[in-house]
């Protein structure tokens, strides 16, 4: 199964960019996971924790709120602001 590309974006940078088998964040609805072929979906996310299954690992950040857009596995996040947490490493 191909990997899904993530792309993290705060308003002034991207945060993070690459590939992963699976994301968590927090809609203003419930919790949401994404694995590769997840149906398209756009949804306005809580304040909270952004998790990424990448290489290595579970990796997160912690965002303002914002919207989440899955299509074709790609998976972008936009925030306002973002505390890269491990993603920045």
């Amino acid at each position: 199964m191909m990997p899904l590309t993530v792309e993290l974006v705060a308003a002034d940078r991207r945060v993070w960019q690459g590939e992963a088998s699976q994301v968590s964040a927090r809609s203003i609805d419930g919790e949401l996971g994404i694995l590769p072929g997840h149906q398209p979906l756009l949804c306005v996310l809580a304040e909270g924790e952004v998790r990424v299954n990448a290489e290595g690992g579970w990796r997160s950040a912690t965002i303002d709120g914002g919207f989440l857009s899955v299509d074709h596995d790609r998976v972008t996040i936009i925030a306002e602001s973002v505390d890269a947490g491990s993603l920045g490493s």
